[in-house]
This record gives structure tokens, sequence and C-alpha cells, in this order.
């Protein structure tokens, strides 16, 4: 029986215990993590390796989530990845701000693939990646 290689999740959050409290259950559960802590160098790891899913936290400092995940839904090789807004923000917040940016732009952007609160349910987490990646 032959393994398919590990799907890579890109985990971009600011937080560092959250990103190891991420990064440890992608790892614990089969999963290839990439982690960056800000926008910026979330879109330079995005570029480099193509990862499977996205899990994108919206409140950082530098560039944040939510213009992260503009310019990845703007980008031809990135758009299809599929991303998932992780924050403490709710989701109609989050939402509401999007809808609110895309009333000033040709080119709207749709909602993400999915949308968590933290602290996030491990369980949960994992049932919303195996679904998505």
């Amino acid at each position: 029986m032959t393994h398919s290689a590990p799907k890579t999740v890109l985990v971009v959050e600011d937080a560092l215990d959250m990103r190891i409290f991420i990064k440890t259950l992608l790892e614990t559960n089969g999963y290839r993590p990439l982690v960056a802590k800000d926008g910026r160098h979330g879109m330079v790891l995005a570029r480099q390796h193509r990862p499977d899913l996205i899990l994108l936290d919206v409140m950082m400092p530098e560039e944040g989530g939510a213009n992260m995940y503009r310019r990845l839904k703007a980008d031809p090789k990135l758009n299809a990845v599929p991303v998932v807004m992780l924050s403490a923000v709710a989701p109609q917040t989050f939402n509401h701000y999007l809808r609110m940016l895309n009333t000033r732009t040709k080119d709207p952007v749709a909602e993400p693939d999915a949308y968590i609160e933290k602290p996030p349910d491990p369980a949960h987490l994992l049932r919303v990646l195996k679904r998505l990646a």
C-alpha cells in the first residue's frame, strides 16, 4: 500500500502560542505545516510552496489577514487554494468588512471557504481541514 504525501497547510498567525498549538495539532494528525507570523511572509511561503490549504488569522500587525486574503484571491496561481479564516473576530464582522471592501472594487472577493473563531476546537478544526484539504 502506498501512502500519499501529507497535505501541506500554511498557517499565518502572529500569536506564538497559537502558531505552536496549530503546528503541533497539524503535525500529530498527519499534515505538513508551514508557519508564517504575518501576511507578507505568508504570501512568500504560499508562492514558494503552493499549499493545499491556508489557515489565516484575520488580525495581525504589518499585513493583516484580510489584506492577504484579497491578495491570495487575486493571484491566479493561488486563488483556488482553500482558505480558512481563524480569528477572535466574529464571522459576521469579517463578512461585513469584506462586503464593504467589495462595494469599492470591480473584482469582488468571495467569502472564505470556512471561518473558525478563536480559540479553535481541535476536533472541529481537523474536520474542516479534512473536508477542504
